[in-house]
């Protein structure tokens, strides 16, 4: 059995609860590591998905559940060495609410001037962290075919994809569906088939390519994305297939998950998400999802094992038979011993 690189996933991908206050700096610690992509929920007011990252800065906030272009708010105000500060804003800090943060870390620094390097045709500033396979990038768009270099050093499996500037659908390349395929974030519609997102091209160790839509290339706009590759023992990237019964899959993925979220591509489904600090213990039944801005979901059935997860409902979210589910999964634990019986476990 292969060993992670990776020894210690929570110095990577962590997720944190807190409570707020309403105050104007409220610091979240224990997070373990400066975050560079926080995405934090209040659990238990209808409230948005606020994405910040440190490329575009401290109050810059994006919404998941929402196709509207970037704007500031004094939700997340700083980035801190052990967590991040939440400001006044009652999305990220409302008195007496419940949080979830998501944390990733990327950490260096990366640009590349394309006419001087000859890698990709449009300039990109980036976080990068290689070890982790994850990077978050910002590039202007041009409107036209492009190439964009992630700085990742391997090829993306997952793209989260932003206009900053513009009210337009968050577009997601998923690899195993292929580069003329689209997700829409913030929706629960299955794949289309939309060419002129990511031109028909195959991200590589070095770019990704971009085409004339204004989800991933706006003409003169900003754009983020947000880029995703599997580390064996500590994230994976796949997908599987619902059988529609309540004794539902089992998923391998050789450690023990801390977050996951899956989306059903077949039909429609909810970007459902769980995590380890929610719901520490099985059965995990709390769910929020990226596309809406509901309170926290407690009937989602499903199991975190010591190397996979299993599904444990009929829910047609994300285990309608014969379905097609992709997920993207963060380690807690690298390694589990293999005479472990994942498949009947509860």
């Amino acid at each position: 059995m292969a060993y992670s690189s990776i020894t210690n996933p929570r110095n990577f991908m962590n997720p944190k609860l807190y409570a707020g206050n309403g105050s104007a700096g409220n610091a979240i610690t224990g997070v373990g590591f400066q975050p560079d992509l926080v995405w934090l929920k209040s659990r238990t007011n209808t409230e948005y998905q606020n994405w910040y990252d440190s490329i575009r800065g401290v109050t810059k906030r994006l919404v998941s559940n929402l196709s509207s272009a970037e704007t500031t708010l004094s939700g997340l105000t700083a980035f801190g060495t052990d967590g991040f500060t939440v400001g006044a804003a009652d999305t990220a800090n409302q008195n007496s609410n419940n949080f979830v943060s998501w944390n990733w870390k990327a950490g260096t620094a990366f640009s590349n001037d394309a006419s001087a390097t000859g890698v990709g045709t449009i300039d990109s500033t980036a976080s990068v962290n290689q070890t982790a396979g994850f990077s978050i990038v910002k590039y202007t768009g041009t409107g036209s075919n492009a190439t964009v270099a992630h700085g990742l050093g391997l090829a993306p499996e997952i793209m989260i994809c932003k206009n900053l500037s513009a009210t337009e659908n968050w577009v997601v390349y998923v690899k195993s569906l292929g580069n003329t395929k689209r997700l829409i974030l913030d929706t629960t519609g299955a794949v289309g088939t939309d060419a002129t997102i990511f031109n028909s091209t195959t991200p590589n160790t070095t770019i990704f390519g971009i085409g004339e839509n204004a989800g991933a290339n706006g003409n003169g706009h900003g754009q983020i994305a947000y880029c995703f590759a599997s580390v064996q023992g500590y994230s994976k990237i796949s997908s599987f297939v619902g059988n529609g019964n309540v004794n539902g899959p089992y998923v391998h993925l050789g450690f023990k998950p801390a977050f996951l979220m899956i989306k059903d591509t077949t039909g429609t489904g909810e970007w459902l998400v769980w995590d380890n600090k929610r719901s520490p213990s099985n059965e995990m039944t709390k769910a929020l999802a990226a596309n809406d801005s509901l309170v926290e979901d407690t009937t989602k059935e499903m199991d975190f094992l010591s190397n996979g997860f299993k599904i444990r409902t009929t829910d047609t979210n994300y285990n309608a038979s014969g379905n097609t589910n992709i997920f993207m999964a963060f380690a807690e634990e690298p390694f589990v011993a293999s005479n472990f019986n994942a498949a009947t476990a509860r």
